[in-house]
Formats: structure tokens, sequence, C-alpha cells
């Protein structure tokens, strides 16, 4: 099976509800499977200690699972058009993985959401790539074959899938943006299979 990594920090549940969608979309592809994980949240004043199994939702992610996935997909909300803090503190831990080039020429998608329609979508897809592109990562984003890109009249770029919550955050995913949500899982998952075929050959 190839496996794809899921991974997303999430407070309002925005993100959590995208990577399900995500998910589906690798889960349609034969032989590929999603890995749904998450991060711990950061103190704003000490570094935060969590139990080593979150309450509820996905379990958090480990640098074992950047190693055993064939692709990832990576989510934060947006803030202020970069990263989460959490997020970012996870991907600030994987030096250990670039030293051992584990990430390297596997593919990658980013997916994020806003309060608003010019929240800073796309700045946030784009600071979620720079990281991944220094590990040697495959950036993978949905092309205008997908319908839904051209007529959304809220998330979607070619980016990545990104969604418009509201500003109380509350806004559920659209039938569009679950599409696009769809569309890149498969897109991520049908390339990892693919690697993974012609490294075989």
């Amino acid at each position: 099976m190839i496996k794809i990594l899921v991974l997303y920090h999430s407070e309002s549940g925005n993100l959590q509800s995208m990577a399900t969608q995500i998910a589906r979309g690798v889960d349609n592809v034969p032989q590929c499977e999603a890995i749904i994980k998450t991060v711990p949240a950061v103190s704003p004043t000490t570094q935060a200690v969590d139990n080593p199994v979150p309450d509820s939702g996905a379990p958090y992610a480990t640098l074992d699972d950047l190693a055993n996935a064939d692709g990832l997909l990576l989510g934060s909300p947006t803030r202020f058009g970069n990263m989460s803090a959490p997020l970012k503190a996870f991907l600030d831990s994987t030096t250990s993985a670039w030293f051992s080039g584990t990430l390297s020429g596997k593919p990658a998608g980013v997916f994020t959401s806003s309060g608003s329609m010019h929240g800073g979508q796309e700045s946030t897809l784009l600071s979620m790539m720079l990281p991944l592109l220094h590990h040697g990562m495959l950036i993978v984003g949905i092309p205008y074959s997908e319908p839904q890109l051209v007529t959304t009249s809220r998330g979607g770029t070619p980016y990545g899938a990104s969604h418009v919550a509201g500003a109380a955050g509350d806004v559920p995913l659209d039938d569009a943006e679950k599409q696009l949500c769809r569309a890149l899982g498969t897109r991520v998952a049908t390339i990892a299979l693919q690697l993974k075929k012609t490294a075989t050959e």
C-alpha cells in the first residue's frame, strides 16, 4: 500500500474537515491509503507539554510518520498570511529528516482555511511549501483541468486546496471546496503511486 500522510493543525475544525475530504481523495486511488495526523499546540510563553495522545481527533504525528509516508498533504489555518505556530514548530523539529533525506523525491500538497476571501490563503500555502522544498519534496498543486477551480466563488487555488470559513470560522465547506480537497488528495496519491512503480521497475 502507498501511504499518504495528511498532516494538519486545526483549532476551529475547518482544517480537520478539509483533511477528511483530502483523505477521501487519497483513498479513492487503488493501492493508496490516507493516514491522518495532527500536531500538538504550543504555548506563547514556554514550550507546551501535551499528553502523548490527544483527548480527541487525530493522533499526533511523529518523524517516523514522515519517514514511512510515500507522500504528504500539509494543512494549516491562515495566520496573518502564514502557517500556524504549532505546524511551524513541528516542521522545525524535522532537521533529522532533512539530514537523512527521508522526504526527498516524495510528492506533497498543501491546504488552508481563512476567515475571509482575501485572508492570505495563497501566501499561507506558499509558506508551507518552503520547508517542503528544503526537504526535496515534489510540490503538487491543483490544475485548472479541475472545473471547480475556475467556477468556485470561495476557496480553491492552483497552489492548493483552500476554504473560506467566515469571520466566526463556522461556515462549512461548500461542494466546490470539498471537490477540490478530494482532487488534491487524489492527485498526490496518484503521483506517489506512479513514482513508486517507476522506482521498482
